[in-house]
């Protein structure tokens, strides 16, 4: 890992592929209930990062992957890390929803 790698943006696109190839993969967007309404990718479950601490009530796995995104990234870098810390082991923060070039549903 290079000096600069910290700051290169995970590719959303890539995630999104890697969510859906994934077996039992839960798409978590951690915008607001009235971004997700706005536009969100398919398939995705809507849990704010004010309330990602409520997570153990709809993902009782820990070992569930979890590809998480937002608008930007930063709200999604901070729900992978609070994951992290409630004991999920297979999250990954895949960026932004601004990046994205596939479908979204409203």
């Amino acid at each position: 890992m290079g000096f600069f790698d910290f700051l290169k943006q995970p590719d959303i696109n890539q995630g999104v592929e890697q969510y859906k190839t994934t077996s039992g993969a839960i798409l978590l967007d951690v915008r607001t209930p009235e971004e997700y309404a706005e536009g969100h990718i398919p398939g995705g479950q809507n849990l704010p990062l004010q309330n990602i601490d409520k997570a153990t009530y709809i993902i009782y796995n820990r070992d569930t992957p979890l590809f998480v995104h937002c608008l930007s990234g930063g709200r999604s870098r901070q729900a992978a890390a609070v994951l992290k810390q409630m004991g999920y082991t297979n999250v990954t923060n895949i960026g932004g929803i601004a990046d994205y070039r596939g479908k979204v549903e409203r």
